[in-house]
């Protein structure tokens, strides 16, 4: 169903092209259109972001919108174009601009997890210390190879609830998501090899490619709809890919949201190709909507997906609790963990199953759920007031993040340090880019709404890029 807002850039994109608006004839303002049309201004921003994205106007400083000399047609907000397989050297910089982003003193609009205190921690307290009482002690050796038996039935109970069909045997428990998806990494490739990635993408995937000695090939990513098939399905007959690694729901930093036919769509193209595709799936609890994305595992059926969960996003921050259904790879996959970190901690799975067991899980979800869009909500209106005229945000359907593309004379990493010497932490677009791509844009996590320091850290950011706008 068309928007409201792509209704309205619609109709102005057929004035352009009928010249009723014409090369530097300006936009009515935000207040004027909303006024006439009878139109919020959040409806109007985002009618004129994506003309802009679509390279018919363009935004100039203090002064609003106008039509481009030449309606050339640009990629939308977050897509990149497609290049070569390259080296990945990102880690330096990760460290460098992130080392004190988790600081109490620092603002945490950086952070890669929501706060803490929307988690029911206490309960997990509560499981962990009555677990392990409980646990037969001959039950500390028989857990360590394939990982707590009553979680992973949990975990296929859900996968079945969600219309996924998937089988014990495949599960493999991990430390956190990360583990996960770096094992996956390992079962199918070797040093030297390419891996396809979204652009941007999450930084941490970088450095597991890099601590691998793997090349990046990345894929014009759209943040509304994710990876682009029509230029993944071009790379791989250019390029030897071994496997993707691919964030269909919530993506991070863009927060794209996949559409299902897309996401089988994509599953069949990989299928022809024989690429194996690691699915990130870490934030699928995270839906705004009312109904959980289906993920891309669910149409595999040639064993190729390997779809990677956690509870760290959506239950247990800090308990390391992950796993990867991972088809037809489980035993190459359990056996790399087993050479490297034997198992996951058996305290933590227990508690994290026993929590399940009590039945409060889907209740939490639907609090947490609301919670943040909430705070999205907050932070969206408060980004388009404070924020310079130019900047375009997308609203996610899910996850905790914002990304901000900011006008082209903003540079990303500088605004980050005039940032952290206010004490807000911020993450740039170059760490998510093996190239150190997107200059100009920023992710904002908005998962934080607890901490009073927030609305006034939004408001000075926005200052702060006015005075580079």
């Amino acid at each position: 169903m068309t928007t409201l807002y792509e209704r309205y850039a619609d109709e102005i994109a057929g004035l352009i092209r009928r010249q009723a608006l014409r090369a530097g004839d300006r936009l009515p303002s935000v207040r004027q259109a909303s006024a006439s049309r009878g139109i919020s201004p959040s409806t109007v921003f985002e009618a004129y972001y994506l003309l802009e994205a679509r390279g018919l106007v363009e935004a100039r400083s203090r002064s609003g919108y106008y039509v481009k000399a030449a309606a050339a047609t640009l990629p939308p907000p977050g897509l990149a174009r497609p290049g070569d397989a390259t080296e990945v050297a990102i880690s330096e910089l990760v460290f460098q601009v992130l080392g004190s982003s988790g600081r109490p003193d620092m603002v945490p609009l950086g952070s890669a997890f929501p706060s803490p205190a929307l988690f029911p921690l206490a309960a997990l307290a509560r499981h962990l210390g009555q677990g392990m009482r409980a646990l037969p002690p001959q039950r500390l050796v028989q857990d360590l190879a394939p990982g707590n038996d009553d979680l992973r039935r949990q975990i296929v109970r859900r996968y079945g609830i969600d219309g996924t069909a998937v089988s014990a045997e495949e599960i493999v428990m991990t430390n956190g998501a990360m583990e996960a998806l770096g094992l996956c990494l390992q079962a199918v490739t070797r040093p030297g090899d390419v891996v396809a990635v979204e652009s941007p993408t999450f930084y941490a995937a970088l450095q597991a490619l890099e601590r691998l000695q793997l090349r990046a090939l990345e894929v014009p990513t759209d943040a509304r709809e994710g990876v682009d098939l029509d230029a993944l399905a071009g790379l791989l007959d250019r390029h030897r890919v071994k496997a993707c690694w691919f964030m269909p729901s919530f993506q991070n930093p863009l927060g794209a949201l996949m559409p299902q036919a897309k996401r089988q769509a994509l599953v069949d193209l990989l299928a022809r190709h024989q690429v194996p595709l690691i699915e990130d799936d870490v934030y699928a609890e995270l839906h705004a909507d009312a109904r959980k994305p289906v993920p891309a595992k669910a149409f595999d059926r040639a064993g190729l997906v390997m779809h990677c969960g956690s509870f760290s996003k959506c239950l247990a921050p800090g308990y390391r609790v992950g796993w990867v259904a991972a088809g037809r790879f489980a035993q190459r996959v359990e056996r790399l963990r087993l050479m490297s970190s034997l198992s996951p901690a058996l305290p933590s799975q227990q508690a994290v199953a026993a929590y399940l067991a009590e039945g409060g899980y889907d209740r939490h979800l639907r609090r947490l759920r609301r919670a943040l869009s909430e705070s999205r909500r907050a932070m969206l209106a408060a980004v388009r007031q404070h924020f310079p005229v130019g900047t375009r945000v997308h609203e996610p359907q899910g996850g905790y993040f914002l990304w901000v593309e900011l006008p082209s004379s903003v540079d990303a990493l500088e605004l980050h340090r005039r940032a952290r010497a206010q004490g807000i932490g911020l993450a740039p677009g170059p760490l998510f880019s093996p190239a150190a791509g997107f200059a100009h844009c920023i992710r904002l996590n908005h998962g934080h709404a607890d901490d009073p320091r927030i609305d006034g850290a939004v408001q000075t950011l926005g200052a702060l890029a006015w005075a580079m706008a």
